[in-house]
């Protein structure tokens, strides 16, 4: 075999010589990343829809050589090749069959002479020696370009790598993605010369092979000219010829610019998608030629390299926003039905990213079948099979695929899919998900926000929805939770939990509901116990039907005994009779007799509350205590010396014991006659409050002392100012009435002025020192005017108030001036609020606690700021 030309072609390299294979077989360790596409982001690698819908006809040939990836982790290494010797053909593989056996690999054949042939390895950069008679079947049909696989084993003789048990295989297996380098010898020609292949050229050990390629075939938009240097994949098409695919343009001087998106980042490297071909390229941050870092959605420039036998990018710099399109949008818009939902939940994980097929009919009559991904639908609604839908086509600009994008449901698919719609009101909402209280189930049915079918339509609590329920209730679901699904807006007004009986039922109140029910932890529950009962006759035999508060407009309703007229509901969800829109029956005289029961009284408001609050009796004697519930109208409308109408009910314990009052309602303004004043001013002493002001007094009504020992009484009427706060001790004027009463009632109090401190809400803080040395607090009810105008700075009015229940002072009546007055003071004020607040921010510094604050010889606190000399003297 010595004599052989060829042998010194094929000699393996020297052990020593460093590597310079263009592929490297380490294993890769790449992980899972997220991945940008077309403005969207997929967690699938490698992300390529084309891997995964091969059907769609493309109407170039840029995918002529399907390329397939191998796993080099099982591969031999070497770089070697073998020749044939006669006694390798007899000895056995060097391989242990029961503990290491062979490793099969696939090659194309590459070489034939008249009694051997060479393989090009697919999965490393080698050439292995055979002989025919290592081949399974017919040598006359074994053919240069042919795909074999075949065993790696050792000539007994020489040592030297052969390759045995050769078997020809399907034409789909071709090369590894390893480049080659070489020179376009004959370019394609233009449109119409009938010839659109070129030639080229390269050599691989000392041979030279020609590969043919199509323009398709160029990457970078390019047009290659004879003698240009590129780099290529090898391929094999479906007939077993060799070619040339992914012919890039090698111009170290003026390189070739290529343009994408980044679509994914690590600690110091990520993958740009590029926009010549449907192909993700690596880049490390070192690369990136730009003052910022760059970011997901980035368009850029860059050239591409080839370093370890992998393509990198490189000279990256980033291009305006925009630049980079991979699809066009079709303007028209289609509609068609679902073949295939998308299946979501983490228990569905697929590598296609375009698993949704979507049918419809083309502009020629014809049906067309599109894939569509979870990014292509405006919202993450459910779609479901046989569903109707609005859609544009968009065509990847690179390949040619058509997928469907923008897709929003129809409204027809409700009525031709035959799904049950269930409806009900929004009566939670948190964050990203919320519960809908159903019309005709007893629960609340939870949803999540991507389910509601009109993106931008901002949902409230109370409004009214359509859904349906996943999964339908089976037996062999009944224990899966549900949840509501394409969820869609209705009027207001749709949504009816009940359903009407009959109208005009007469009956009879038994039992009234409670006025204070207990808060259950469901809206949509009621206590039985807290309802009403109506004793009415329904299909000749008596029947107590309940109903709530709600039913009488929000207030307890009639007494007990009071004949009453209703309409007979059934409730959707428990089939249940229910009583609403109750009124008094007021024919055969029953009028009088509800009269008689609830005498109608009236009075004033005489203190607010949180949720209630008490009405002053017209003789100013005493004060009667009412709830917000029993108020006929929006509670948020009453002031202090509101005239109201009302009736007095039972005793409970609502009422502390005593009798409360019910049916409250407001009287327009001068409607209770009040007694005139007389013409002479007085002067005297406050020296009992109203009850209001201190609950600890027997008696309700207030008592000023004049001089000669005469005393009169008032009441909140008698005030001015119906938000005043008169103390004892307090100096009034005021006159008398017609009745003996006090009236016009005005405090005569000291003005202070001080600085807004600061304002927190509802309250705020002057700048004027009180009892412990804090601030001085007072409420934004107390600010006359309009409260908003209030702000950190101002200068105000006040009357200074001190609690006498427990000592604490605050600012009442408080006005805002026009022109700030700052008090003298030896140190500005923002150094003091400093210095109170100091020994608070730092907990390991000492705390300093006033123990006796100073007082002067005349009572007054602190000591008063030295006059100047000037002024001295000129006393």
């Amino acid at each position: 075999m010595s004599s052989n030309p060829q042998w010194k072609l094929f000699q393996p390299p020297d052990s020593h010589s460093p590597s310079h294979d263009i592929l490297d077989i380490q294993p890769s360790n790449m992980q899972t990343k997220q991945v940008y596409r077309n403005g969207t982001f997929s967690s699938e690698y490698p992300s390529s829809p084309r891997e995964n819908f091969n059907n769609v006809p493309k109407s170039n040939g840029g995918n002529r050589f399907n390329l397939t990836n191998y796993n080099l982790d099982t591969c031999p290494i070497g770089d070697s090749i073998g020749v044939y010797s006669s006694s390798s053909t007899n000895n056995p593989p060097q391989y242990d069959s029961l503990n290491h056996p062979p490793i099969r690999e696939t090659g194309i054949i590459e070489k034939l002479l008249h009694s051997y042939g060479f393989i090009q390895c697919c999965e490393r950069q080698a050439r292995l020696f055979f002989h025919f008679s290592q081949f399974g079947g017919n040598i006359d049909h074994l053919k240069i370009g042919d795909p074999v696989e075949f065993e790696m084993t050792y000539d007994r003789r020489t040592g030297k790598p052969i390759a045995s048990t050769v078997t020809k295989i399907a034409p789909e297996v071709v090369l590894s993605e390893a480049r080659v380098t070489g020179v376009v010898t004959t370019e394609v020609k233009g449109e119409g010369s009938g010839d659109n292949t070129g030639r080229i050229s390269y050599e691989n050990r000392g041979e030279c092979f020609f590969l043919p390629y199509t323009k398709d075939d160029v990457e970078g938009n390019v047009t290659l000219r004879t003698g240009d240097a590129v780099s290529f994949q090898i391929a094999t098409n479906q007939r077993g010829t060799l070619g040339a695919c992914h012919v890039r343009f090698e111009n170290p001087a003026h390189p070739v610019k290529y343009h994408g998106v980044v679509c994914s980042k690590k600690e110091n490297f990520g993958f740009i998608e590029r926009a010549d071909v449907v192909k993700e390229i690596f880049f490390h941050y070192s690369e990136a030629k730009v003052k910022e870092e760059l970011a997901l959605g980035d368009d850029v420039e860059f050239i591409i390299q080839t370093r370890n036998g992998k393509e990198v990018a490189c000279n990256i710099t980033k291009l305006p926003s925009g630049s980079v399109v991979f699809e066009d949008v079709s303007p028209e818009m289609m509609r068609g039905q679902v073949l295939k939902p998308l299946e979501r939940g983490p228990v569905y994980r697929t590598s296609d990213p375009l698993p949704g097929r979507i049918r419809y009919r083309a502009a020629d009559h014809s049906e067309v079948e599109v894939p569509f991904g979870d990014k292509d639908q405006i919202g993450e609604f459910t779609l479901r099979h046989g569903d109707w839908v609005q859609f544009q086509v968009a065509t990847d600009r690179r390949d040619q695929l058509k997928r469907a994008t923008n897709i929003s449901l129809l409204d027809e698919s409700f009525n031709v899919s035959g799904e049950r719609r269930e409806q009900g009101v929004v009566c939670l909402l948190r964050n990203g998900f919320g519960f809908i209280r159903c019309a005709e189930r007893d629960q609340r049915m939870p949803f999540q926000f991507h389910e509601v079918l009109r993106q931008g339509q901002e949902l409230n609590v109370g409004d009214e929805v359509e859904f349906a329920v996943h999964p339908v209730t089976t037996f062999a679901n009944s224990n899966t939770s549900q949840s509501a699904i394409r969820i869609k807006h209705l009027p207001p007004g749709t949504v009816k939990f009940e359903t009407l009986v009959e109208r005009g039922v007469r009956g009879m109140i038994t039992r009234m509901p409670n006025a204070y029910p207990k808060k259950t932890s469901s809206p949509t529950r009621v206590d039985p116990t807290e309802t009403g009962l109506i004793t009415c006759q329904i299909n000749n035999s008596n029947k107590n039907v309940p109903y709530t508060t709600k039913a009488c407009g929000g207030t307890t309703g009639p007494r007990v005994g009071v004949k009453v007229i209703f309409d007979l509901y059934q409730v959707k969800r428990t089939k249940e009779l229910i009583a609403l829109n109750i009124q008094c029956d007021f024919t055969n005289g029953t009028s009088n007799e509800a009269t008689n029961q609830r005498p109608i009284l009236k009075g004033f408001i005489a203190a607010l509350k949180d949720g209630f609050g008490f009405i002053e009796t017209v003789d100013h004697n005493k004060e009667v205590f009412f709830h917000f519930s029993n108020l006929e109208g929006n509670p948020d409308g009453l002031e202090l010396g509101t005239e109201v109408e009302y009736s007095l009910g039972r005793a409970n314990g609502s009422g502390g014991g005593c009798a409360s009052a019910e049916f409250v309602r407001v009287l327009p303004r001068g409607t209770i006659p009040v007694a005139k004043p007389l013409e002479p001013e007085l002067h005297g002493t406050v020296t009992r409050t109203l009850r209001a002001l201190n609950p600890d007094q027997l008696k309700y009504s207030g008592l000023i002392q004049v001089g000669g020992g005469m005393s009169y009484e008032f009441g909140i009427m008698g005030l001015a100012c119906k938000r005043e706060i008169l103390q004892v001790g307090d100096p009034v004027t005021f006159q008398s009435d017609q009745e003996g009463r006090a009236t016009n009632i005005v405090p005569i109090r000291k003005k202070r002025r001080a600085t807004v401190d600061a304002i927190k809400g509802g309250f705020g803080f002057l700048s004027m020192e009180a009892e412990d040395s804090r601030r001085l607090f007072f409420h934004m009810s107390e600010v006359r005017g309009n409260p908003a105008d209030l702000q950190p700075g101002d200068s105000v009015e006040f009357v200074m108030l001190t609690n006498p229940r427990n000592g604490k002072s605050s600012a009442c009546n408080v006005v805002k001036v026009a022109k700030p007055v700052k008090a003298r003071c030896e140190r500005p004020e923002r150094l003091l609020a400093r210095l109170r607040t100091l020994s608070l921010e730092d907990a390991a510094s000492p705390r300093v606690f006033v123990v006796r604050p100073p007082r002067g010889p005349d009572g007054s606190r602190g000591f008063r700021p030295r006059r100047p000399l000037a002024d001295q003297l000129g006393e």
